[in-house]
């Protein structure tokens, strides 16, 4: 959907007078809008209709909601932040830009949206978290997304947990976030007020990402809901769901993996996860007042009435659902992203039920009413339909393929990689997320490396006759 608008804008720019020395001059974009683009991490979308609206005090998005168009089926193109931010950037599916896990997204120098519009005279800004270009999280990170089809678990995150600032009047607890949106709006204040071409702002929040995992290191992850007092009031107990589970012994494989290594396959209490629903919603509360505060200095400063203004999500968060927390699936708290748009020529008070992503519209055929919790898989049951959409899936992308081109791709990285380690390599990968018992057996699980490269997976077997 952006991308489309994008093009639009950059097809009329076209025809604009060729940008002098010192750019494009307003007069020569009588109708051309600023764009402000606010993008979060790890948002569910879900929060900004109804039911899940009632859950927390949401009013800057609401604001946008009244002023504008939102949508209520919006989806990432892949639930993880480099990958999701790489598609939203380049205008590419997953399976084109390549970008498997959080090591892997756009080359540093490849022409985004933005790019493009500072090339037809648009003055352009970032500011805060980017994350869509290759090379940036922990080697942890990176290996164990290269070797997951090898015969071990990952050891276990943090346990999921709550941490709380006792104070009713803490306001700003997530401090970089909010050094980035005040950078913003200086910026606004400063200079974007003063441009005679319009301008392109990007902002991106951490938030309502959780907070690394005390003393945790950075191959442990993020495993903390951390808010104040002041945010939780914002949150209605009452309206909080607790989400059904499936039992452990019925879990798909996939399934019991990622609870497994996100350590929450123990215990849990009604309260626990009540908790740390409550303190995911409160974080949210904390991203939509920055939004607000961006909005509010579009008023104060008079352009609000001329900047098209975007709020959207790289994925969404399960906060517990599923037996999990973070991302990485596609069931609809993971997948589900906000995307609400207002400004010129945008309609008022409009909600869009068609199914978009954040790169296109996302095809999808079933209407998962009857099993809101998605608790039931139904491919079996239903297997003419099963194979329509098999089919249909495979004359858009050659998935056989690109799954053993990612297979394949993940062992020429841990090949290279392992090579610049030299002999150290086995000492080495026993201190990132490994099994806890490598360094009782290294040997054994050295062997089960060997076996995993030696298994051949060529691409070519799967082309398309």
């Amino acid at each position: 959907m952006l991308l489309l608008w994008v093009s639009v804008v950059a097809t009329s720019a076209l025809a604009a007078p060729a940008p002098g020395a010192g750019g494009q001059r307003r007069g020569a974009w009588p109708d051309a809008p600023n764009v402000v683009l606010v993008v979060s991490d790890s948002f569910d979308g879900r929060l900004t209709f109804y039911p899940g609206s009632q859950v927390v005090k949401l009013p800057f998005i609401n604001f946008m909601k009244a002023h504008g168009t939102s949508f209520l089926n919006a989806y990432t193109n892949s639930p993880i932040c480099c990958p999701s931010r790489a598609a939203m950037w380049s205008g590419l599916f997953t399976h084109l830009t390549e970008s498997w896990n959080n090591f892997k997204g756009l080359d540093p120098n490849y022409t985004t949206w933005m790019d493009v519009m500072e090339k037809y005279g648009y003055r352009t800004q970032k500011f805060g978290k980017l994350d869509y270009t290759s090379g940036h999280h922990s080697i942890s990170n990176r290996v164990e997304a290269w070797t997951r089809d090898v015969a071990f678990l990952l050891r276990q995150e943090g346990r999921p947990m709550v941490n709380l600032i006792p104070k009713k009047t803490k306001v700003r607890v997530m401090q970089r976030d909010w050094k980035s949106t005040d950078r913003a709006v200086n910026w606004l204040r400063k200079e974007g007020i003063n441009y005679t071409q319009p301008f392109v702002l990007y902002l991106g929040l951490n938030l309502p990402h959780p907070y690394p995992s005390p003393s945790s290191g950075e191959n442990f992850g993020s495993s903390t809901f951390h808010t104040s007092l002041y945010w939780l009031k914002k949150v209605s107990y009452d309206a909080i769901k607790i989400p059904k589970w499936s039992p452990l012994s019925e879990m798909h494989p996939i399934d019991y993996y990622s609870s497994y290594t996100k350590n929450c396959t123990g215990k849990f209490t009604e309260k626990e996860i009540k908790n740390i629903r409550a303190f995911y919603y409160a974080m949210c509360a904390e991203t939509d007042a920055m939004l607000g505060e961006v909005i509010l200095a579009l008023r104060q400063l008079d352009l609000l009435r001329k900047t098209i203004v975007i709020y959207a999500s790289d994925h969404g968060e399960l906060a517990m659902e599923h037996r999990q927390f973070y991302k990485m699936s596609m069931y609809e708290a993971s997948a589900h992203v906000p995307l609400l748009i207002m400004g010129p020529g945008i309609k008022a008070n409009l909600q869009v039920s068609n199914v978009v992503s954040l790169v296109d519209i996302y095809p999808t055929m079933l209407d998962l009413s009857s099993d809101p919790d998605e608790l039931t898989n139904i491919a079996t049951k239903f297997p003419e339909v099963t194979y329509s959409l098999d089919q249909k899936l495979r004359s858009i992308i050659n998935y056989p393929k690109v799954s053993a081109s990612v297979h394949q791709y993940n062992k020429e990285e841990f090949i290279k990689w392992k090579q610049s380690i030299g002999e150290n390599y086995s000492n080495v990968i026993a201190n990132l997320r490994w099994h806890q018992d490598w360094l009782k057996e290294p040997r054994k699980y050295e062997s089960a490396i060997d076996l995993w490269l030696k298994a051949h997976s060529d691409p070519k077997k799967f082309e398309q006759k």
